[in-house]
């Protein structure tokens, strides 16, 4: 009989052999979580080229010859027109001032510098990068809606004589992209990044200018540069930016790219200075009296754009989302992890001190152990003759299943005393279970899985916690058998690092959330009390361990109770496992909810051991692969050292708190050679089960019963195999039933 160590084991409810078609979906269960966490990826790699950590380019070309750049250009205005073949340039009319912001917007600074335009009744031209026009639309239309032009500068800022034609177009159709989305415009004005005066062309900027013009674009320089990037003080700022005997002028300024508060307090005083003085600051074309750079779109272009806009507008959201999910996980691992550790010391301490005993007198009288079995003919006889070699006294009572591999008939076979067999037609484990209590002899009942062996101690360490008369329940520590393969070593790790300590951690603080199906205890008046097995979830072990709390019966931890089990062998069969586990979890939780606002034990355990089931057997793995998507986002894009500093750290903390659980359990460390693997893989697994448990929770959906394969393998230590027929070696007896 299947069952988990953990969280919620096995399912309710009749075992069928799962028919072909639906094992041909099974591929399905992984398309929504994949599906999932690629947009999360793809949401991220835009976000990142938006801020310009993906495809930024920060090269910039120091100075070249300029031979080949015509002296006309070398001497001319800033306004340079290479459209269709012409090789011209313009200069702005005396007493006229362009003012030209570069590198915006900023969602700071831009609006105090359009407040400042628009108290001085002035204009002036913004050429934006793509990348900020892309997350700060709002701020481009109201560059628009205030009567100012907007020009180009690229999408990422690179330096466009490293880059190819291809790149130039990209730049600036994904520039025009934004423009569209933001104010539904086109521009025809363009400058170039790390551009200059026009006396500062050379023979690797001209090739680009003349590029750009053959697009259809106008490249505008500058004549007066403020520098005020520089930051050389208002005053300074102002005499920089002021032309000469009256010229005209294209002034370079910026709104973004740093502190520019400098930059807007000496616009408020240059404005009106030289208003005084004659000047009119108007955008380029006005002063140069040509017609308007922008061009209105419509219809598919400015769907595009406003798409654009909004995937940009929803990468920074989700971004937001996830680093504030990295946030919670980091808390809730952190939490859990020193929890784990300060409480399970705590709890080694209290168990471990000399004369420790659970109650005045130990526990000595007999007690039923019921193995309910479905198609266990593998494994049964090692289960019950494990039990023969007990060192407490018993009676076996073996619930057969409705079995169609004889797995009844092995064990009347095997005429062992004290040992019973029950048969029932086929019903699911919590029948079958129910029916072992009825027919068991004894007021203190072990559970235990047929796929499950016990050491000769077991049975005695499990039930000596009855001995306190508030004992209801009591969990063993269950092991894996089979953790030669690199998957059982996996789940190894998993049992003694994250069940057993967190079993120590919920004993101390009494809300145990899951009695495992594997090793367990009960006593038979707490079962009665709470009416029995139920079949109303699909993990009857966290039902009736979440019953026994609201009832008011305490649960405890029996570390020396050892049993091996056998662990799944595959990914497709711990996935099944898995599933069954998180579903019935959740199903659990929702039974149990009202717990939270009663009041006495039920109350106790509904404020204090739901939430802490929720957050880390629910919440938590649902959001650990975030761990793993910054991961390698940071690695990839950067910053990769401090990415992988952290990385490390929290690998870290796992490799202190699994060593701590080994040591705790006196296990060898060998196995933890594959814990980082185990930690980044189980992650995913875990995750993708868990968005599959939401999916069937949230669409009311129905999960039957898969009955995992069994190779009886798993032998308590110290014991003698027995000997096993050639036809149950043979790998098409292990077909899955059931």
């Amino acid at each position: 009989m299947a069952s988990r160590t953990s969280a919620p084991g096995s399912a309710p409810g009749a075992r069928r052999p799962v028919p072909d078609a639906r094992r041909r979906r099974l591929p399905m269960r992984f398309l929504l979580p994949s599906l999932l966490l690629v947009t999360l990826l793809a949401m991220l790699m835009l976000r990142g080229y938006v801020h310009s950590e993906i495809l930024a380019d920060h090269r910039i070309r120091p100075e070249a010859a300029t031979d080949e750049v015509p002296e006309k250009i070398l001497d001319g205005g800033p306004v340079i027109d290479t459209r269709n073949g012409r090789t011209t340039s313009l200069g702005v009319p005396d007493h006229r001032i362009v003012l030209t912001f570069d590198d915006g917007p900023d969602p700071k600074w831009t609006p105090k510098v359009l407040d400042v335009l628009k108290k001085h009744h002035a204009h002036g031209v913004f050429f934006v990068t793509g990348t900020m026009a892309s997350r700060y639309p709002e701020l481009v239309r109201r560059m628009v809606e205030e009567g100012n032009e907007v020009g180009l500068h690229t999408f990422n800022h690179p330096d466009l004589s490293y880059q190819s034609k291809e790149r130039i177009d990209w730049e600036l159709s994904q520039s025009q992209l934004a423009l569209e989305g933001a104010a539904g415009i086109r521009t025809s004005l363009f400058r170039p990044p790390y551009s200059s005066f026009a006396d500062a062309m050379d023979n690797r900027s001209w090739p680009v200018t003349k590029y750009i013009g053959s697009r259809g674009y106008i490249t505008v320089v500058n004549n007066t540069d403020s520098e005020d990037w520089k930051k050389p003080g208002v005053d300074e700022i102002i005499r920089r930016a002021t032309p000469r005997d009256g010229k005209g002028a294209i002034v370079l300024m910026h709104d973004s790219g740093g502190d520019r508060h400098q930059t807007v307090a000496a616009l408020d005083r240059f404005l009106p200075e030289l208003q005084r003085r004659g000047y009119e600051f108007q955008n380029l074309t006005q002063a140069l009296d040509a017609p308007s750079a922008h061009t209105p779109v419509t219809g598919l272009d400015l769907w595009k754009g406003k798409a654009w806009i909004h995937l940009v507008g929803a990468s920074d959201d989700v971004a937001d989302v996830l680093v504030a999910g990295i946030a919670v996980i980091g808390v809730l691992v952190f939490t859990r992890f020193g929890m784990m550790l300060v409480l399970s010391a705590a709890h080694a301490r209290r168990v471990r001190r000399d004369g420790f005993r659970w109650g005045p007198v130990p526990v000595t009288e007999p007690v039923s152990v019921l193995v309910p079995a479905y198609n266990e003919a593998k494994c049964i006889e090692n289960t019950v003759r494990s039990l023969m070699a007990s060192e407490h006294p018993i009676e076996v009572v073996v619930v057969d299943d409705g079995s169609s591999d004889g797995t009844a008939r092995i064990v009347e076979d095997l005429r062992l005393p004290n040992v019973r067999v029950v048969r029932q037609l086929n019903a699911g484990k919590p029948p079958a279970l129910n029916r072992g209590v009825a027919n068991a002899r004894h007021d203190i009942v072990v559970m235990m899985d047929g796929d499950t062996v016990f050491e000769p101690a077991t049975v005695g360490e499990l039930v000596q916690p009855f001995a306190d008369p508030g004992v209801g329940a009591v969990a063993g520590n269950a092991k894996v058998g089979n953790r030669d393969s690199l998957i059982g070593a996996w789940q190894h790790i998993e049992y003694v690092m994250g069940f057993n300590l967190d079993r120590r951690m919920y004993d101390i603080l009494r809300c145990m959330p899951t009695i495992p199906g594997a090793v367990g205890a009960f006593r038979r008046s707490a079962l009665e009390r709470v009416g029995g097995m139920s079949d109303d979830t699909l993990a009857e072990d966290t039902d009736i361990t979440m019953a026994l709390h609201r009832d008011g019966w305490r649960v405890v931890y029996a570390e020396k109770a050892r049993a091996w089990t056998e662990a799944p062998e595959s990914v497709q069969q711990l996935w099944s496992q898995r599933y069954r586990w998180s579903y019935g979890t959740m199903q659990a939780i929702w039974k149990h909810r009202r717990a939270v606002v009663e009041k006495g034990p039920s109350g106790r355990f509904g404020r204090v051991g739901l939430p802490l089931v929720a957050l880390f057997m629910v919440l938590a793995p649902l959001l650990a692969p975030l761990i793993d998507v910054f991961l390698l986002y940071g690695v990839v894009f950067g910053p990769t050292q401090r990415t992988l500093v952290a990385w490390l750290g929290v690998l870290g903390v796992q490799a202190v708190c699994a060593a701590y659980a080994f040591r705790l359990d006196r296990e060898r460390m060998t196995h933890l050679v594959s814990l980082p693997l185990q930690q980044i893989l189980y992650r995913q697994l875990m995750y993708m089960v868990l968005i599959q448990s939401w999916i069937t929770a949230l669409t009311g959906g129905r999960l039957r019963w898969q009955k995992l394969r069994r190779t009886g393998v798993v032998e308590a230590p110290g014991s003698i195999p027995r000997q096993r027929n050639a036809q149950s070696e043979n790998e098409k007896d292990r077909r899955p039933v059931g």
